[in-house]
C-alpha cells in the first residue's frame, strides 16, 4: 500500500520521532500557517496597512544594522 500526501511512517514504536517528522512536514508545507490565515477574514486595505508597516520595521532594522556605534565618549 502506497500512502500519498503528508504521511509519516512509525518505525521500531518511536512514535515520539514519527510526531517530530510529521510536524516538520506540516512546518515546510505551509499548511497551517495558510489555515491561521483563513481563520479570520482581513480587508485588503488592513492587510496593505500591514504590509506596508512590515516594511518599514524591515528597513528601519536594516538602517540600524549598517549604522555606525554610538561614541561612549
Amino acid at each position: 500500500m502506497r500512502l500519498t500526501g503528508r504521511t509519516v511512517q512509525v518505525i521500531d514504536g518511536n512514535f515520539d520521532r514519527a510526531l517530530r517528522k510529521f510536524k516538520k512536514k506540516i512546518q515546510t508545507s505551509g499548511l497551517l500557517q495558510d489555515l491561521k490565515d483563513r481563520e479570520h477574514y482581513v480587508k485588503p486595505t488592513t492587510q496593505r496597512k500591514k504590509d506596508r508597516n512590515l516594511a518599514k520595521n524591515r528597513w528601519r532594522k536594516k538602517l540600524a544594522e549598517q549604522a555606525l556605534p554610538k561614541k561612549l565618549f
